[in-house]
């Protein structure tokens, strides 16, 4: 059987991750601590505000909306749920100590609840969980 590459197929990329919020300059300003990444220079306005990797190949957008609800961790019935999160890695235990001081300096908070070792669950400015992963 022969396979055929996606891109052939359907000429689809990814153009970037949207997290809503109330205020997408607080929070974008936040991740570029975070990461060390660059705002869009082109792409802030009052709803939109995008950031970018140092290699331009990945974006994080952060769309406001006023009617944003921050999800629950970890998710409860009838309450709201996160819809997506981002995973970000690190190579040992060591580093994720690290990343784990570095998010809470730049304003994350570690989530109360963690299932796991290999990982630590923390919560941004506006409530969205995201992953350390090993």
């Amino acid at each position: 059987m022969k396979t055929e590459n996606a891109d052939s197929l359907f000429p689809i990329a990814i153009n970037a991750v949207v997290l809503d919020c109330k205020d997408p300059s607080v929070l974008s300003d936040f991740y570029v601590r975070l990461l060390g990444w660059k705002k869009e220079p082109d792409n802030e306005d009052e709803e939109f505000v995008g950031i970018f990797s140092p290699a331009g190949n990945i974006r994080i957008l952060f769309q406001k909306n006023e009617d944003y609800v921050s999800p629950v961790w970890p998710e409860e019935p009838g309450k709201q749920q996160q819809m997506t999160h981002l995973d970000f890695i690190v190579k040992d235990k060591k580093q994720m100590g690290l990343a784990v001081r570095h998010a809470v300096s730049c304003g994350a908070s570690k989530a109360d609840v963690q299932y796991s070792d290999h990982w630590t669950v923390m919560i941004d400015p506006a409530g969205h969980p995201f992953c350390f992963i090993i």
